[in-house]
């Protein structure tokens, strides 16, 4: 990442120096994972739809510890894997918003929350900006090589920390109204630490 791309990365030391962690990461481009990857201070897990996994891609994501998802049914073996990097202290990758748009956290999915009251991991908001400001001359897919993408982690904080009665505390507890609510409070931090991002890196919106 370092090689190609010119990464700038804000809030590093905010991440959890040990113990479980949820990376949630706003996602413009197919880079932003791989880039996430190579600037966090911790080895990250990333939940990874199947469909990459392909030829000899296959191999080394699973051999550097990337989980294997399918998106469109209840994937119990990702969801088994993912908490067992949880319950090592490991930290999990995920996008919430569940595929690649606007990463702007407009509408999450209920699959952050789950984890983080399951586990009671608290969740590193990162924005990812300018992946996808502009396409590369030389591949078009791909940021404009030497360009600046910014990567800027954010406070750690609790699913369930404005939550009363049951499912507060992180109790583990996943009731339908416990996880609504969990995804509310989440979608109000990940949606300020965006605008927050933005405003450090002097990145518009409607770049994004």
């Amino acid at each position: 990442m370092h090689g190609l791309w010119r990464p700038r990365v804000l809030g590093a030391w905010k991440v959890p120096a040990a113990g479980p962690a949820i990376l949630a990461v706003n996602h413009t481009h197919n880079i932003d994972g791989p880039m996430v990857l190579g600037v966090a201070p911790r080895p990250v897990h990333f939940l990874i739809k199947k469909e990459a996994f392909v030829g000899p891609l296959a191999p080394f994501l699973t051999g550097i510890g990337q989980l294997r998802v399918d998106r469109h049914a209840v994937d119990r073996t990702a969801v088994v894997r993912a908490l067992k990097v949880l319950e090592r202290g490991g930290v999990l990758g995920i996008f919430p918003e569940g595929t690649r748009g606007e990463g702007d956290f407009a509408s999450l999915r209920a699959g952050l929350a789950y984890f983080a009251v399951r586990s009671g991991a608290p969740i590193v908001p990162v924005a990812v900006l300018g992946s996808s400001e502009r396409r590369g001359r030389l591949i078009k897919g791909l940021p404009p090589l030497r360009s600046r993408i910014d990567v800027v982690f954010g406070a750690p904080f609790e699913a369930t920390e404005e939550m009363q009665g049951p499912g507060a505390g992180g109790t583990g507890r996943r009731t339908r109204q416990v996880l609504d609510e969990a995804t509310a409070h989440i979608q109000k931090r990940l949606t300020a630490h965006l605008e927050n991002a933005r405003r450090l890196t002097g990145r518009s919106a409607t770049l994004e």
